[in-house]
């Protein structure tokens, strides 16, 4: 039904008004401060739905918008979503392609005209091994980092090309080069939990409150692990394809997360499935 009443003219006018609204209504309880989004279902949804590959893509953009919208909207701080895995670079060269050039217009939309980092105050963050990415590709995310690095009221971390795997390889290397450079005896070198989150790519972001995956997979395909391990980190696995999971699908995780905590004074570290279904 949403996918119908989504045709009609002036919907994404009311979309936002809705969302302005029911934004204001999840801030009188509490809200995460940071959020994670897997984003997974694009090429399922561009399958059921017999479009283009790079179309699924494209609306899986317009539904990330979408979410971030409604998420800063209710107050959440910050929000990591997994744009890029190292390991897609394994898939068919176009494909690949495809996505790259889809990132590289996105964020070039992004630094130029940037409506939802300027009306939220958004500074994006890239976080990822980007010296993998093409130069092009490169210079336009780091030029959406500096056209935004003044902002203070929200974050938004993007994972490209990104694994927790060589996230924790990185904090690594970065923890031994540290020590080398110490002058201090090696007998007082430490490592703890405290340590690690202070090498994460996420070192400046709130701990991870909600972490949100699409398409009815349960795995978290190497995102964000160290982080989601909290015991007050909730994860949730909903059956929707990300493209079209919708602004009141999230609604109803935010409400539900809040409820957890205005009762129990925390998420519980919940995993759970949502069950939602592609059409409403």
């Amino acid at each position: 039904m949403l996918e119908w009443i989504s045709r009609f003219p002036g919907y994404d006018h009311v979309l936002g008004s809705i969302k302005t609204i029911v934004g204001n209504i999840i801030l009188t309880g509490p809200v995460p401060r940071h959020v994670g989004l897997i984003m997974d279902g694009n090429r399922r949804y561009a399958k059921k739905e017999h479009i283009e590959l790079r179309e699924g893509h494209s609306l899986g953009f317009e539904s990330m918008a979408k979410i971030l919208e409604l998420l800063y909207e209710s107050g959440v701080e910050c929000a990591s979503v997994y744009a890029f895995l190292i390991e897609n670079f394994k898939r068919l060269s176009y494909e690949v392609e495809w996505l790259m050039q889809l990132a590289k217009d996105k964020f070039t939309q992004i630094s130029n005209q940037g409506e939802l980092a300027e009306e939220y105050g958004i500074k994006i963050k890239i976080l990822g091994n980007v010296k993998l990415l093409p130069k092009d590709v490169q210079d336009v995310l780091h030029q959406s980092e500096e056209m935004t690095k003044h902002n203070t009221r929200a974050v938004l971390n993007v994972c490209i090309p990104y694994t927790s795997r060589d996230e924790i390889t990185h904090l690594i290397q970065q923890i031994v080069a540290h020590e080398n450079e110490d002058d201090e005896d090696e007998d007082d070198f430490f490592i703890d939990e405290s340590t690690i989150s202070n090498y994460l790519y996420t070192n400046e972001s709130p701990p991870l409150d909600l972490l949100v995956r699409t398409s009815g997979t349960f795995r978290l395909s190497d995102f964000l692990l160290w982080q989601c391990v909290d015991p007050h980190c909730a994860i949730v696995f909903v059956d929707k394809m990300w493209p079209a999971f919708t602004p009141f699908d999230m609604c109803k995780i935010l409400i539900n997360w809040g409820f957890n905590n205005y009762w129990y004074g925390h998420s519980s570290g919940f995993v759970r499935r949502k069950q939602v279904k592609d059409t409403v």
